[in-house]
Parts: structure tokens; sequence; C-alpha cells
């Protein structure tokens, strides 16, 4: 039965479970908005508290978590009635966060005091807060769950921490104001964006210490250099494709995950900031910040087939996993 909830002054109307929900945050509107992955349409918006920014979901897809940045806290909530459950602590101004794949724990970038904090989702506890560079911000963790990845804004470095010891074990160099990391599937290379650097640095992990085998640039007619920002980056389970967003430049880049050459660029709506795949990886939903809106690729045509309108700013993406 489908029933109407009343979630701090907002009527929202709760679908059944769905097993590809795709939640939307909207950092300026405050809510999450939820869409249809069949037919595209709005199922539900809903608060979010202030600023939420990162959003993900636990691999069993029981938890949606979404920072709360202006609130210095990640707030928890069931995606299939979208009532929010409790919080987590999480340090000032959580960012981006990335989830152990068992779904516990969760390692958060907290922007405002140089610290990647990890917090257990089970008892609500912070089991560690590990120093890393000035201002971090992406996250990432490796498919076997040994490294956790953090990107620092302004010291241009991605950190590499052990998940049972918390210690930095390796730090490599990027480019400047790196916004967001990416493992292949198989482990052996992680992609870097740096926003202000205009670059994708590919970092091989096959040796005994990371080394950056290349620094993938863009370049499209009659768009100016400085709008060219990468932010976001999702490769595809098989690593034959890597997708990027170019921020103001409104462009996702299509990247040969072999050769890891850019093959097209693809049009979408202003200021591209993040990427979720459906679990299908049929589609690719991107975050189009002032447009307000998020645009649909199909994965395999590599061809934009549709926009979506969602709340104010959207700024990150999740797919529920397949139940």
């Amino acid at each position: 039965m489908i029933k109407y909830l009343l979630l701090g002054g907002l009527s929202v109307m709760a679908a059944p479970a769905l097993a590809n929900n795709v939640f939307v945050s909207n950092e300026r509107g405050n809510t999450v908005t939820v869409l249809d992955s069949e037919t595209w349409e709005q199922i539900a918006e809903f608060p979010a508290g202030n600023r939420p920014r990162g959003i993900t979901i636990a691999p069993d897809g029981s938890e949606l978590y979404v920072c709360s940045s202006d609130d210095d806290l990640v707030r928890v909530y069931d995606p299939n009635t979208f009532e929010e459950l409790h919080t987590l602590p999480s340090g000032p101004d959580p960012e981006l966060f990335v989830i152990h794949p068992s779904g516990n724990p969760l390692y958060i970038a907290n922007e405002d005091d140089n610290l990647v904090t990890v917090v257990d989702t089970e008892t609500h506890q912070v089991l560690a807060e590990v120093p890393v560079g000035v201002e971090p911000e992406g996250m990432a963790i490796s498919p076997d769950a040994g490294i956790v990845i953090n990107t620092s804004e302004t010291t241009n470095m991605a950190h590499f921490i052990d998940t049972e010891t918390y210690e930095i074990v390796h730090n490599v160099l990027v480019d400047q104001r790196p916004r967001y990391a990416e493992f292949t599937s198989d482990g052996s290379k992680l992609y870097v964006s740096a926003e202000i650097g205009g670059t994708v640095s590919v970092i091989d992990l096959t040796a005994d210490a990371p080394s950056i085998t290349k620094k993938i640039t863009f370049e499209v007619p009659g768009v100016q250099p400085e709008w060219l920002q990468p932010v976001g980056i999702k490769v595809t389970e098989d690593a034959s494709r890597v997708f990027v967003a170019l921020g103001p430049s409104n462009r996702v880049a299509v990247i040969d995950g072999e050769t890891d050459e850019v093959l097209e660029y693809l049009l979408v709506g202003q200021r591209v900031w993040q990427l979720g795949f459906t679990p299908d990886e049929k589609f690719l939903i991107t975050t189009n910040g002032n447009s307000n809106d998020v645009s649909i690729i199909d994965v395999e045509k590599e061809e934009v087939i549709k926009s979506v309108q969602v709340g104010q700013q959207p700024w990150g993406v999740v797919v529920a996993p397949d139940q």
C-alpha cells in the first residue's frame, strides 16, 4: 500500500520498495530527490539537513547515508520510506565518504579539520581520526578493502590509508585541487581528478609503490580550457570505459580504459559534478548543479538520452543496488 509521509513540513509520497531508486542530493535545496530508474519520473523529495552533498547507500541497500555538510554530521535514512533513522558523527564539514564493502565502517572526509573520520555504522562510534592533507575531499576504497584513498584539495595529494592500522602508507602528488578518486574493479589502477589542474592522473598499483603513469588532459573546440574542470569519475566494471564529469564545460568525457585516451565528449547539463551508474551499468546519471537537473546517458550507445529536473543545485547521486 502506498502511503504519504510528512517530513519536516514537506509532504512526500513513499513508493513501494524499488530496487533501483536513484537518490540525488540537492546542495542548495537541502533535499534529496528520488527518481525511478525505469521511468525516470520523480517519486519523492525529502529534507536532508543543511547542504547535503556526499551520498551513498549500504551495499545491501538497507540504509542511505547523506553528508549534511553544514550540520557537521551524516544523516541516515530508510531508502524505501525516506524516513530519517538516526545520525552518525562525522567531524566538521563532511563532504564525501565511502563505505566498506561489508557495510561497515564508513570513511568520511572532513574538509574543515584535515581529518578522515572512520565511523562504525552499527555502534555509531568513531573508530579513528586519520590526519591527512589540507581540505580533504575525495574518498575511494580498493576492491580488496585494504586501502582507503583520500584526496586533499590544497595539499594536492592522494593519501593511501591502511584500513587495518589507519596509517598513511603512501602519498602521491597529483595536480591542483584533486576532487575524486576511483579504482578499477581489479584494483590495478586508480584515477584521480584534479579540478584546477584540468587533468586526471592514472596511478598504477601493480608495483610495490603506486606511481603515475599518465595524466589525461582534455580539449573541446570552442570551450575555454579553464572550464574543463574534472570532478566525478566512474569506471565500468570491465574497465573498458572511464567517464569524467568536466564541471562548467557541461561535458562528460568518455575515455578508453585500456589506452586512457579521450574518445569523445558528451554534452550534458550545466556544471556537471558527480556521476552514478545503475547496477547493470546500462545508464549513467550526471548531476548538473547550475541547471538543476540530471542527465541520463545510455552507456552502450555513449549518448545522452534524457534530462530530468530535480532540486536546487544537485550535487551527488547514488542508485540503490539490486535486491
